[in-house]
């Protein structure tokens, strides 16, 4: 892990595309600004880990709950050849 000191209007940058620039500074809290291409995602920590829990249960549904949500599915007809 890389600890850096940066103060208010100073950057870091990540590799050449992203800059992260501290705002301001007030007691306990830091304001920063996160400029990076469209196609980089960027999360809270906090609503990754909910994603990532959400993503997990929904992996283990069972494979009943998945089929009966599939048939309700219009024009979707399970186990039927035709």
């Amino acid at each position: 892990m890389l600890v850096l000191t940066r103060r208010p209007g100073e950057s870091i940058l990540i590799g050449t595309s992203i800059r992260i620039r501290v705002l301001s500074t007030s007691g306990t809290q830091t304001r920063i600004a996160i400029e990076a291409p469209d196609d980089v995602p960027i999360l809270r920590e906090e609503v990754y880990e909910r994603i990532a829990d959400a993503n997990r249960e929904s992996a283990q549904a069972s494979p009943g709950a998945l089929r009966s949500v599939g048939s309700a599915v219009p024009g979707k007809t399970e186990g039927r050849k035709e």
